[in-house]
């Protein structure tokens, strides 16, 4: 990977200023927010390095199935195959680079390239090579198809998102998200997870953002906009209501008044294992870096920050009810009041993060300062982005 030039980059002095505690330190600087060359560098250096979300796994039907999925100018392709085992690779066509899938597709039997009609099977392996070795001639001695099939990408899927990890290095998934997993389960319960699933309908919705994706990550991560951003939800989750709480690669904000929703007199179904003392308690933790998640006794949800350019966000949420709370008819009204409220609260933070945008322009301003105790969360993830940034200008993060 090239390194850009060092003018778009923060130096290694500004960045150990971030890392200071929070009383001390600086945020990121407005080139972090703007640059068209940081923003492919941050891809590189960090989310490449780590777990990163790319896409919903609903967005496949289930059957054999080709999604090209672009991840800050990376073209990659999902692939499900007959099994409904999902697959990931960089979609380009290992013969002349040009890109394979370019639109949703269905598999009936190989995944063909355009230019030339090599194919390759739903696991990636190259199938067929026409005329490789000359008209009619569709082999050729010493050309291995073993060595030239699609490249994978490392997967994982949680809560319905599927995540990758670009460079091929991280810590497993599994150990990625451990801690999260194990504090979100002293709420859920360790069979929770289970009895979570898509709403069948009021489960979706996509919001876009002219702002960087780190300012929604650094929005969500904090309760301290409350008061004048939510002034309906602050009229009863108040900012006294709210607290912080941190881990190795997540952070995040909890509620203690947590309201579900009742329609006539209904609730939803609530998690079983959800202690009966902290019915109210809510929790928000960002898994670093782009994954927000709500955790709560009645559903959870999940939304997928998606950078599309240094200023444009996309923002999908799905949400996951208990048992039958997805899919009666009997909760369609609680799944639609919940579902409803949410979209007030995420549509009321866009204004926010896109004038925080439109600020990072300004020389009078170049990261601000941070409250140690409101913005604790916030400079947790400034200080893991700079850890990382910080590491060695060199290698090729994106595999």
């Amino acid at each position: 990977m090239p390194v850009p030039d060092e003018a778009a980059l923060p130096t290694t002095e500004r960045l150990a200023q971030v890392m200071r505690p929070p009383e001390d330190a600086l945020g990121l600087p407005n080139v972090a927010y703007t640059g068209e060359a940081f923003f492919r560098y941050e891809r590189d250096v960090v989310l490449a390095r780590t777990w990163v979300g790319v896409t919903f796994a609903d967005t496949l039907p289930e059957r054999p199935f080709a999604q090209p999925v672009e991840f800050m100018g990376l073209p990659l392709l999902v692939v499900r195959d007959r099994h409904g085992t999902l697959r990931v690779f960089h979609n380009v066509c290992s013969h002349r680079g040009m890109k394979l899938v370019d639109s949703p597709s269905e598999v009936r039997g190989l995944i063909t390239c355009r230019y030339h009609c090599w194919s390759y099977a739903t696991s990636g392996e190259l199938k067929a090579t026409p005329h490789l070795g000359g008209v009619d001639q569709h082999h050729r001695e010493g050309f291995d198809r073993g060595l030239h099939g699609l490249k994978p990408v490392r997967s994982a899927l949680f809560l319905g998102i599927l995540f990758v990890n670009l460079s091929g290095d991280a810590p497993e998934f599994e150990t990625h998200n451990a801690a999260l997993r194990e504090r979100a389960q002293a709420l859920l319960g360790s069979g929770g997870w289970a009895r979570l699933h898509p709403g069948m309908s009021d489960a979706c919705l996509t919001l876009s953002a002219r702002c960087n994706w780190k300012l929604a990550v650094e929005n969500y991560c904090e309760a301290y906009h409350l008061p004048w951003v939510h002034p309906q939800l602050n009229s009863y989750s108040r900012l006294e209501d709210h607290y912080c709480f941190l881990g190795e690669d997540f952070a995040g904000q909890g509620s203690l008044v947590y309201r579900g929703s009742e329609i006539a007199g209904v609730h939803l179904p609530r998690l079983p294992a959800w202690p009966a003392d902290r019915l109210q308690v809510a929790e928000y933790p960002t898994l670093y870096p782009n994954v927000l998640l709500g955790f709560q006794a009645d559903h959870a949800f999940a939304i997928l920050l998606t950078p599309e350019a240094p200023d444009r966000t996309r923002e999908e949420l799905r949400i996951l009810y208990v048992g039958d709370g997805a899919t009666s008819e009997a909760y369609r009204a609680c799944r639609a009041a919940t579902l409803s409220a949410w979209r007030v609260v995420f549509e009321q933070d866009i204004p926010a993060v896109e004038q925080m945008q439109l600020g990072r322009a300004s020389p009078g301003y170049d990261g601000g300062v941070f409250s140690p105790v409101m913005d604790a969360a916030t400079h947790h993830f400034h200080a893991w982005m700079a850890r990382r940034l910080s590491a060695p200008r060199h290698g090729n993060g994106a595999g």
